[in-house]
């Protein structure tokens, strides 16, 4: 009995170790099953003969073992069968022995599982053992044909076995026993102080009954797997469905990004969603929709080296200093368009065309120039009709203004450096929008003219008034006709 207590002991101490090492949840093989095993073997008696002489036994038992996700598990068997021990020794008489036996029992059983297949065992229990020694030829022996002892009795049985799971309910076994007697009856001799025993070692098989299957081998069983089909070597949560950490919809064996922030989208690797490919996940993109191909900071946003507020990609003008003010281009401004930029120029609002130097400010030089011609006084205005200078509510000149302007042209070519005014008048026929909008327009038109002649935009200034400033009554279609009428006036 002291040796059955000690293996009993030492089984859970190796499980106990077993247990502290694997998922707690893993799925058991014989979970909430029935187990009917046949087997059979060697038997060895030790009893009042001293040389060994092995003989045979045979059982069925039937096992049922407790739900369980780890990997042991308890249960309960029920077992009958039979066999014989045998003995000899030549200083006894008869020199030998066969001891026919029959058993019944039950007891508890522990299984370990160590792997998908594998599964070692330990059963500790009781039975109650009938026995009828017998000499050779069969003949009882003497004790036995007196009836000195009761030939039957209850037995203490342990068992070390190990099953191999070959398909999901059928395994083949292996074990080794010993069935210890409380007399010292099953030789039919009573010498000395201990009692007889046997020892066996046999092999068979077991089938099982109601085995809830786990056909993915996840550890989950079918019949609580959400997610069926698992592929081996999965991480699996209490449901069977892989793993996912993070909770973003990609399981932990496919995501490429693990740990991503919780509510984030992600793609089919997991990976949070960059809609502009410049490397900067969307949740983390402050200048989301960023051109491909374009350098981003941290932020997604793109590189605006010089700070002037004007990305890279678009700055015509890198390496503004700091605090400059620029143009959507980059470029740092230059308000009188003399080609030195406000931050340097000394001298701003040069008057159009004037040369300067690298500061902003005319250059002063004395140059033999042919005398400038005089704008005669009566040039200094021209006033074009309306009914002359264009068809009747359009804006397009008419072919019969052309001559007087190209006389304009002249004087202006003449005289470079003038500057001049371009007033569109209406009368006060119509809404005022419309004759704003139709005095604007001729006078633009009249600049364009001007302009495809060869003089600088620059020179000219357009305005509309409108009916503003007649310059006679709007009573009469006569007085009306002079204040429909184009000023070009010298500013300068």
């Amino acid at each position: 009995m002291q040796t059955i207590v000690k293996v009993a002991l030492i089984i859970l101490f190796v499980s106990g170790i077993s247990l502290s090492q694997v998922d707690s949840r893993r799925y058991n093989a014989f979970s909430n099953t029935l187990v009917f095993t046949v087997d059979g073997g060697a038997t060895i008696g030790r009893t009042d003969y001293s040389k060994i002489k092995p003989d045979y036994l045979g059982k069925v038992s039937l096992d049922y073992f407790l739900p369980a996700y780890s990997i042991s598990n308890f249960g309960v068997r029920a077992f009958g069968g039979g066999g014989y021990i045998s003995g000899k020794d030549a200083t006894l008489v008869p020199t030998e022995f066969r001891t026919r036996l029959s058993f019944i029992g039950g007891g508890v059983i522990y299984s370990l599982q160590l792997g998908e297949r594998s599964f070692p065992y330990f059963f500790a229990g009781a039975s109650y053992l009938w026995f009828d020694p017998l000499g050779p030829g069969g003949v009882k022996l003497p004790n036995n044909l007196k009836n000195a002892y009761k030939k039957h009795e209850i037995d203490y049985n342990g068992e070390l076995g190990y099953r191999y799971l070959v398909t999901d309910n059928f395994s083949v076994n292996a074990s080794a026993g010993v069935q210890l007697s409380p007399n010292d009856y099953l030789d039919d001799k009573a010498i000395g102080t201990s009692n007889d025993m046997f020892f066996y070692a046999s092999v068979g098989f077991s089938f099982s009954f109601f085995a809830d299957y786990d056909s993915d081998k996840d550890g989950v069983p079918d019949s609580r797997d959400i997610c069926p089909n698992t592929p081996k070597g999965v991480a699996v949560d209490e449901y069977g469905c892989p793993i996912d950490s993070d909770h973003d919809g990609v399981p932990d064996y496919k995501d490429k990004c693990p740990n991503t922030p919780k509510g984030v989208p992600v793609d089919k690797e997991g990976c949070p969603l960059d809609s502009d490919g410049d490397g900067v996940p969307d949740y983390r993109d402050v200048c989301p929709n960023t051109p491909k191909g374009v350098k981003v900071d941290d932020l997604g946003c793109p590189l605006d080296s010089d700070g002037d507020g004007v990305p890279d990609y678009k700055d015509k003008c890198p390496g503004t200093p700091a605090g400059v003010q620029v143009d959507s281009n980059g470029c740092p401004v230059d308000s009188d368009h003399d080609g030195v930029p406000d931050y340097k120029d000394k001298c701003p609002d040069t008057p159009a065309g004037v040369r300067v130097d690298s500061t902003g400010c005319p250059v002063v030089r004395e140059i033999k120039e042919k005398p400038k011609i005089e704008v005669p006084k009566e040039s200094a205005k021209v006033i074009l009709g309306a009914g002359a200078t264009f068809a009747f509510g359009k804006s397009n000149l008419l072919p019969s203004s052309f001559a007087e302007l190209n006389n304009l042209v002249k004087v202006m070519k003449e005289n470079p450096n003038s500057r001049w005014q371009i007033s569109g008048y209406t009368d006060n026929i119509g809404s005022d929008k419309m004759n704003k909008k139709v005095s604007v327009e001729r006078a633009r038109a009249v600049m364009e003219y001007l302009v495809s002649k060869g003089i600088n935009i620059r020179r000219l200034k357009v305005e509309g008034y409108g009916k503003a400033n007649p310059v006679a009554s709007n009573a009469t279609e006569e007085g009306r006709a002079k204040n429909r009428r184009v000023e070009i006036t010298r500013i300068n």
